[in-house]
């Protein structure tokens, strides 16, 4: 059986036009990343097209990402069908920023990497009014938060229920670390929210590459699945960061290993008819 693939969490980066300053300390993605880097990347997978995800460009530099995705979407040899730009909501311009950016066909929705900032960034009044806004343009909000700061996250959702948010990497859980603990109901918690889906994308990432990636990340997998069920997740490669510890075709296997025997319109769902709601991307 094979399933055509919307892979809805793939970079690009060009450092020597675009810099990408977090990248410097980690040799194995401090280096540009092109289309034609992804295209040899998914070969021998069902990967047919791609939403780009912004990963924090220096923020001087952002406008021009913006232009340089735009003009990739457009090219028709590029499995390019829209981008999750990023986004300063706890800036006061942030609203004149979506008016001359959102309202663009490429653009599907907006994110904010959390993650790797302090956690009361996003817990201000100016960011949860600004989150609101992303209602009015059509867009999605991609939620970036490490395991401990999911918490955080679910105050935010609880207070833009107007808002489609899609949650990344699975709530970043730390496995490497071992135990899911706290995680597990953190992850009901935000599946409470019926506007909230969950990204089921490059988990391996966070596994330890000295013992099998496929029996850590497994649990993983399957609880957010039992938990926000077939209607509310999508399948992300988070290429190029997947190979800290696999390939992008490793990731895929294993995600098709861990839902063998799944009944194939719930895969179709999981695959691509999901990612084609949630960030109003037209049906191939």
């Amino acid at each position: 059986m094979s399933i055509p693939v919307l892979d809805t969490h793939q970079h690009l980066w060009d450092l020597n036009a675009r810099p990408h300053s977090w990248t410097a300390d980690i040799p194995t993605l401090n280096k540009p990343f092109l289309p034609e880097d992804y295209a040899k990347a998914k070969e021998g997978t069902d990967i047919s097209r791609s939403l780009h995800m912004e990963a924090d460009v220096d923020i001087e530099y952002l406008p021009d990402e913006n232009e340089w995705i735009a003009s990739l979407v457009k090219d028709v040899d590029n499995p390019l069908c829209g981008a999750i730009i990023s986004g300063r909501p706890e800036s006061e311009d942030f609203g004149s920023y979506l008016e001359k950016w959102g309202n663009q066909k490429f653009v599907k929705g907006v994110r904010r990497i959390l993650h790797t900032s302090p956690d009361e960034l996003s817990q201000s009044d100016l960011f949860v009014e600004n989150i609101r806004l992303l209602a009015s343009h059509g867009l999605t909000y991609d939620l970036c938060y490490l395991e401990r700061q999911l918490p955080i996250a679910a105050r935010l959702v609880g207070q833009c229920p107007g808002v489609t948010f899609v949650l990344d990497h699975c709530g970043v859980p730390a496995i490497s670390k071992g135990s899911p603990g706290k995680w597990r109901q953190d992850i009901r918690t935000l599946s409470g929210y019926e506007n909230v889906n969950c990204k089921v994308s490059g988990i391996v990432a966070y596994a330890d590459a000295e013992n099998s990636i496929e029996d850590q990340v497994r649990p993983y997998i399957d609880h957010v699945i039992e938990c926000f069920g077939w209607d509310r997740l999508v399948f992300g490669s988070d290429w190029p960061v997947c190979t800290l510890t696999s390939s992008l075709s490793e990731w895929v296997e294993i995600l098709a290993r861990a839902t063998s025997g799944v009944a194939e319109e719930d895969l179709r769902k999981l695959y691509y008819q999901n990612a084609e709601r949630i960030y109003g991307v037209a049906a191939s």
